[in-house]
């Protein structure tokens, strides 16, 4: 029997299975693929195809087609394989963010403010980071021995509060 907790989560992955689809498969190939280019075998068939490919110019006079082989075939490798990485990391970063606002959602004294956080500007993360920072010279006063007040006022000849990114709703 399923817990309520993980219900959302095999609802999803259920709905995902029944539609397929060309997202389904390329999600697939994408991590797939990701794993086998980023094997340290692979880095060394990398090494092998360009020594061998060295050893042959003598062979091939260094002529252009022999500089072509190359060049041709690395710049094909390098735009198919980015394109297949990116959309692996698009899913690893977006799966690693529900997970951490799960984390903030279940944990009753956090702040719910930080949900979310990765959709902000540059400026508000920018203004966020200056808020955190303050917290952690306060923190760090306090375990010093020093009244956190001093540490956090010395820091606000520096810069002014950071307004909070986003307002809770209305309960």
């Amino acid at each position: 029997m399923l817990t309520d907790n993980r219900r959302p989560y095999v609802e999803a992955q259920d709905q995902v299975r029944k539609s397929g689809g060309m997202n389904l498969w390329f999600s697939r190939f994408a991590s797939s693929t990701a794993q086998v280019v980023g094997h340290p075998y692979m880095f060394l068939f990398a090494v092998v195809v360009l020594v061998v490919w060295a050893a042959s110019g003598p062979f091939f006079h260094f002529s252009d087609t022999w500089q072509l082989i190359i060049n041709t075939g690395t710049t094909i490798i390098t735009f198919l394989v980015v394109f297949l990485i990116q959309n692996t990391q698009n899913r690893d970063a977006k799966a690693l963010h529900l997970k951490l606002d799960e984390l903030i959602r279940s944990h009753h004294p956090a702040s719910d403010d930080l949900i979310d956080i990765q959709k902000l500007s540059d400026e508000e993360l920018d203004d966020l980071e200056k808020r955190y920072e303050k917290i952690r010279v306060a923190c760090e006063a306090r375990r010093a021995g020093r009244k956190p007040e001093v540490a956090a006022k010395h820091d606000a000849k520096h810069d002014a509060p950071a307004p909070s990114p986003q307002k809770k709703p209305a309960a």
